[in-house]
């Protein structure tokens, strides 16, 4: 029976041949991951269960994240109680502030997330990790809890949609536009609880980040997962980091697809998702007059070394307009460190901008960048939800980190070429 990639990687770890769409399957996790806020309650649950040790504390990844360094004192308490499980279960895999990081840009990095693994996290966009070649998908913090008692879960073999791109991309779009496209195109809804395959010469031409930027959104428009076939540029960015082995898998050329979807993007825009969905998508040259109070760069969807060089090329010897406030967010240290030695700190700052330490911060509306009533943003996060970013009459725009830099300097959402 021929099989796509991510039926691939459900199959090898459920012990079986083969498996086919809806059947339920019990599999082994490579690994597990939380961050402060989902934590803990899995660890309240996991201590409920009566068990005193994890089953395999190498496998679990506890990250810190989205309101670090702590905001005030609830969340001091939750990093607190994450922390002290991590030590009572020698779980050497927390990165707390001297090893801190945004986890979907963090445990890539960190060679933790290889080819071929399969991966569950208590974080809608554990299924980041596609763009490794990897099945990766987000759970509950309850179901998190079992994996730490069992080292297995359950999962339902989801249908696989093939998304084919075929053209050359501008030099100011990239995998954040390509997402905004599909998810435009097919809704918010449009991949529910299935598997999005990005295939095509286009995604070949795409860099690790642009990757990994596709994979994290598919759960915007209802996936289960979003994955890409391992290739060169997949092994150049593993081979410096992994520490154990790792498999490539491939969809074979007959699997059956619930849809194919195909793309030819020569020339697309880069895109803007407008208030308040990921799905109302339109190009930046439809959008007049839009003025902006707030743009953000980082997150874990556009918080890498890229993003930050692209913010970087528009801002240099350019300046913020007065009354905008610009948060440059790096997604984790060593971006930071980078993105400093190529003077890009420097370069931001000149602007007129703000560089956090990494945090998720503004994307969920934690801290660093809370909209007021009115008030308007264009971020490179991934939810536009209402109140997502503050308050409920507040509104945000998701684009590209060119985009949101070149609109901090005009006040007004445009792209690059309009400066």
């Amino acid at each position: 029976m021929s099989n796509t990639i991510t039926e691939k990687i459900i199959a090898a770890h459920a012990g079986l041949e083969t498996v086919r769409p809806g059947q339920l399957v019990e599999v082994d996790v490579d690994l597990a991951l939380a961050n402060d806020i989902t934590a803990p309650l899995s660890i309240e649950v996991f201590r409920s269960s009566g068990v005193d040790r994890v089953h395999d504390p190498d496998r679990i990844a506890l990250v810190p994240d989205h309101f670090v360094p702590n905001k005030d004192i609830k969340s001091a308490e939750m990093v607190q109680m994450v922390r002290q499980f991590a030590r009572e279960q020698g779980i050497e895999n927390f990165f707390e502030l001297d090893r801190m990081g945004i986890e979907h840009a963090l445990l890539p990095e960190a060679g933790l997330v290889l080819p071929g693994d399969l991966v569950v996290g208590a974080d809608s966009h554990t299924c980041t990790y596609g763009g490794l070649g990897a099945f990766s998908t987000g759970m509950g913090s309850t179901d998190l809890a079992g994996i730490f008692l069992t080292g297995r879960t359950w999962l339902k073999v989801p249908e696989s949609i093939k998304f084919v791109y075929r053209g050359s991309l501008g030099p100011w779009v990239g995998g954040k536009d390509l997402i905004l496209m599909t998810i435009g195109d097919i809704g918010v809804d449009g991949a529910l609880y299935r598997a999005m395959e990005f295939r095509g010469p286009t995604i070949e031409g795409l860099s690790m980040d642009g990757r990994l930027t596709m994979a994290n959104m598919a759960v915007e428009a209802g996936a289960k997962n979003g994955i890409i076939t391992p290739d060169e540029v997949t092994r150049e960015y593993v081979e410096k980091r992994a520490d154990r082995e790792y498999l490539f898998y491939r969809s074979d050329e007959d699997a059956v697809y619930s849809d194919v979807r195909e793309y030819d993007v020569s020339g697309l825009e880069p895109q803007v998702a407008r208030p308040h969905s990921p799905e109302n998508v339109v190009p930046v040259s439809e959008l007049k007059d839009v003025m902006i109070d707030q743009a953000v760069i980082g997150s874990c969807t556009n918080g890498r070394l890229e993003d930050m060089g692209l913010a970087a090329r528009v801002l240099d010897g350019r300046k913020v307009r007065s009354g905008v406030r610009l948060i440059v967010i790096p997604a984790t240290r060593q971006v930071y460190m980078q993105a400093m030695k190529a003077g890009w700190i420097e370069t931001f700052m000149s602007a007129g901008a703000v560089v956090s330490t990494p945090t998720c911060g503004p994307c969920l509306g934690g801290y660093m960048g809370i909209l007021a009533p009115g008030e308007r943003a264009v971020a490179t996060t991934n939810r536009n939800f209402v109140g997502r970013m503050g308050h409920v009459k507040s509104e945000v725009y998701l684009a590209n980190p060119a985009v949101a830099a070149a609109s901090a300097v005009a006040g007004r959402i445009v792209g690059p070429d309009d400066l």
